[in-house]
């Protein structure tokens, strides 16, 4: 569910090594092609005279377009997990990991290549031979598994609406999540992420959100 300012993957501190901070440049200016046109539609040339280097200086760090994708990926999770879920710690508390959430999509909507790099990147690997395939069929169970331990926990302090069943709650608010985001791409002045999801979990949730 990448920044397009200081946190957002690929940008890396200015006292990292020289190294590092290429690599970092190299993550980012993926990040912004994968989202434009896809990863297929993304080749290692584009890729490569869009953050200043060399074919060879983009081989160098990596060797595979599959690699430079796994890269963007990883560091797009790994920070969104920092910076909104506690690396995953915040699930075991219901009512914080569903107040993450909404600020999580206040921040991809005033980021909207976060969104675009997903929206595409999910759709392109539905197809069996797509190399991103294996990490959004992860993605989803750990995001699913994460989301349950959230509904889980608020079932066990009965602030969950009467009426609301837990059993595959995570699975339909993830469904509505993805689905709002594509409705935002294709019309972003109709619709408010955050406020959509919000308005949906006071339908299960008998208390306020943070």
């Amino acid at each position: 569910m990448a920044r397009e300012t200081a946190a957002r993957p690929g940008t890396a501190p200015r006292n990292y090594p020289k190294g590092e901070r290429r690599r970092a440049q190299i993550i980012e200016a993926a990040f912004t092609a994968f989202g434009q046109v896809g990863y297929r539609n993304a080749s290692m040339v584009q890729l490569a005279a869009a953050c200043g280097v060399s074919r060879a200086g983009l081989l160098h760090h990596f060797p595979t377009k599959e690699s430079l994708l796994a890269a963007v990926l990883e560091q797009r999770d790994r920070q969104d997990g920092v910076d909104f879920f506690q690396s995953g710690a915040v699930a075991h508390d219901g009512l914080a990991y569903f107040a993450s959430m909404i600020r999580l999509l206040a921040h991809n909507q005033a980021n909207p290549l976060i969104v675009s790099l997903f929206a595409v990147l999910s759709s392109e690997a539905t197809a069996a031979d797509h190399p991103a395939r294996p990490y959004f069929v992860a993605r989803y169970e750990r995001t699913r598994r994460e989301m349950q331990l959230a509904v889980d926990d608020l079932t066990r302090r009965d602030l969950l609406r009467p009426g609301v069943d837990p059993s595959g709650l995570a699975a339909d608010l993830i469904a509505f999540i993805d689905g709002l985001q594509v409705q935002w791409l294709l019309s972003p002045d109709a619709i408010d992420m955050p406020t959509h999801l919000r308005t949906m979990l006071r339908r299960l949730i008998r208390v306020e959100l943070p």
